[in-house]
């Protein structure tokens, strides 16, 4: 089987190891080069974690996703991951944290319930006034994302994959199984993936109402010295509101000695815009990042901004990621919001089991998409 997934994100790239291990005939297409800074998967990390409200099939689906991170370190030969901890704390009485503890719960996961005093003797750079509810669980960390697209980029590569750079997509042909790409050339396949983030409705307009563009912005900060140690130690911290709220990424050190920095965005779905606009975010996206989370960290007005970055999401409402068919031989997965990287190695191998007929589509969507549902495993095997 001949396959050409259009988009070098994590989910394209995972697909296209999944498919090599299967043996398939596989290629990726990127309009950048890999990484591409500009693409949702590139930056200094993205956060893997149990809590998830009351969307309990995302939390069990979190399981299969470490396991799949298991089966990409071991074919990378070096696990790009550090353990932080999850902390979620009440929401501006916002009932988030409540359904959090209830899933936690109901799935076995390991958890703990803090009151404000322990929460700012432990945390002190934390703020207790107002505190509703804290949970913190020992699992959960940080993926370091640039640095996995460039790894998985280059063990794909090792393993023979051709990885098409600088290649952008015109058109899609899905019932004849044809990418046309700008520069006038043509690829075949018998089964196309478009994953394409925030360009799949550019390519894709039947799915503009299930892929938005929306425009995040994320602030990098250097905290006051009296607290940096304690940052360095601390865990993830998820406080999402339905007024204000935010989540915030602890910095580390990597495995291979490179700082990663405290990184302070919020969850909510921003402004529609063009993924091929400026990137540069203004003093108010900035100020309304921090206003958010002014309640929570101690002096926040003694954090020194260090950058302000702009990355696009492809939105669906209820955030449910969309794994659609397209004609004859085409595939879309999009919809993944800004959570969808920490699922990268098990969407690829259900996608790829999908697109060898080994696994049911409309089970596996209805998978994607968070419903509760018994789906046979994905095939994991380390051959081909």
């Amino acid at each position: 089987m001949k396959v050409v997934v259009v988009g070098g994100g994590i989910v394209g790239l995972s697909t296209a190891w999944a498919l090599k291990r299967a043996g398939a005939d596989v290629s990726v297409v990127e309009q950048g080069r890999l990484p591409n800074p500009l693409g949702s998967s590139v930056d200094q990390h993205r956060l893997i974690r149990y809590p998830y409200g009351a969307q309990r099939g995302y939390l069990r689906m979190v399981r299969e996703a470490y396991h799949g991170w298991e089966r990409l370190w071991g074919d990378l030969k070096m696990r790009l991951y550090a353990e932080t901890g999850t902390l979620v704390l009440s929401g501006m009485g916002d009932a988030w944290a409540k359904e959090c503890v209830v899933t936690l719960a109901a799935e076995e996961i390991e958890h703990l319930s803090f009151d404000a005093e322990t929460v700012i003797g432990r945390w002190p750079m934390l703020v207790g006034d107002g505190l509703e509810d804290a949970y913190y669980c020992p699992s959960g960390g940080l993926l370091f994302a640039e640095s996995i697209i460039a790894a998985l980029s280059g063990h794909l590569r090792e393993r023979g994959v051709p990885l098409l750079t600088g290649k952008a997509v015109a058109a899609i042909d899905a019932e004849a199984g044809i990418v046309k790409l700008a520069d006038g050339d043509s690829l075949r396949a018998d089964r196309i993936l478009v994953a394409a983030g925030p360009w799949t409705s550019r390519l894709l307009p039947d799915l503009a109402p299930v892929s938005r563009p929306s425009r995040q912005t994320v602030v990098y900060l250097q905290p006051p010295a009296e607290f940096t140690a304690a940052w360095h130690t601390a865990p993830m911290l998820l406080e999402i509101g339905a007024v204000k709220g935010f989540y915030l990424v602890p910095p580390r050190v990597t495995r291979d000695g490179m700082r990663t920095g405290l990184k302070i965005s919020d969850h909510r779905f921003g402004p529609a815009a063009d993924p091929d606009g400026s990137r540069d975010p203004s003093a108010a996206e900035i100020d309304a990042i921090l206003d958010g989370a002014r309640h929570r960290i101690a002096g926040l007005e003694g954090y020194r901004v260090l950058q302000g970055k702009t990355c696009f999401y492809d939105v669906e409402a209820e955030e449910r990621f969309q794994l659609r068919r397209l004609g004859a031989c085409g595939y879309a997965l999009c919809g993944t919001s800004g959570h969808g990287f920490k699922f990268g190695p098990a969407l690829g191998e259900r996608i790829a089991a999908v697109l060898q007929e080994k696994v049911d589509f409309e089970t596996a969507a209805r998978w994607a998409a968070g419903h509760i549902i018994e789906v046979p495993a994905a095939a994991s095997d380390s051959s081909g």
